[in-house]
């Protein structure tokens, strides 16, 4: 081998080495466990049990769909919720829907229709209707869902709040970022933003009229808008909501079967 040829080589080896260490360090980066911002899940935690209750409970939610401040269609709801992980969505309104459920186990989610004799998979970030997802109303709590790093503060209605950025733990979420306004005072959620994975802000909603159920002050009311369409709107009313013992029987495709 001559001289020229050893020192080409040993050249394009050093070049190849150059240009792959950015993507090496950057793929380690990914790799790397991030730090835990221990005093954001404190603050997601407390906002979480705020808004739900730790245990199982039942809630019924009126949804009311607006377009440029014209009511549209609204739709009732019976949640009943064991923990952050079993999940029965079941529609009540309009009649001619009534009948159809939703069954969530983990980030497993499946839809439960009279007229259909097996049960269809859903992810929860599609809509279920107006500008609510299915996982809005079925996996809502986001301090298992989300690492949360806090991103300062600022006012909100006159309030001093947190504002933490919270990054999805895997696909399998609702929303892939969501930023996140908690009162500093009294750990109230205020408001959140919800980003697809491409960075784009889909929604936003508030959390409002603050009033006790099932044993604590909570948002009664959410309202959420459209980032893309100017004047959608959809709110939620949280009309009524008790704890409950619910077997966890209850959350198998088994049993809502025999519900059909």
């Amino acid at each position: 081998m001559t001289e020229h040829i050893r020192s080409r080589r040993k050249f394009l080896a050093t070049l190849a080495c150059t240009l792959a260490a950015p993507a090496l360090s950057r793929a380690a980066e990914d790799a790397a466990p991030r730090a835990t911002d221990e005093e954001a899940v404190r603050i997601v935690t407390l906002a979480d049990e705020i808004r739900f209750p730790r245990e199982s409970f039942q809630t019924e939610i009126l949804v009311r769909n607006f377009s440029a401040g014209e009511a549209g269609e609204s739709r009732r709801y019976r949640v009943l919720s064991r923990g952050n992980d079993n999940t029965i969505v079941l529609t009540l309104e309009p009649a001619v829907e009534r009948g159809q459920a939703l069954l969530m186990r983990g980030r497993d989610l499946w839809i439960f229709m009279p007229s259909v004799s097996q049960p269809v998979r859903l992810s929860l970030a599609q809509r279920l209707t107006g500008q609510v997802a299915n996982g809005d109303l079925a996996r809502a709590n986001f301090g298992g869902d989300y690492d949360p790093v806090r991103a300062g503060k600022e006012t909100v209605d006159g309030r001093s709040a947190h504002v933490l950025d919270l990054t999805a733990v895997d696909r399998g979420v609702t929303y892939a970022k969501v930023r996140y306004w908690v009162s500093e005072k009294d750990n109230r959620p205020l408001k959140a933003e919800f980003y697809a994975l491409s960075g784009r802000l889909l929604k936003t909603c508030r959390y409002t009229d603050f009033k006790e159920l099932a044993g604590r002050v909570r948002p009664t009311r959410l309202i959420m808008e459209d980032a893309l369409k100017k004047g959608e709107t959809s709110e939620l009313t949280y009309e009524t909501m008790a704890l409950k013992d619910l077997p966890e029987r209850m959350f198998t495709r088994e049993y809502m079967s025999r519900l059909q």
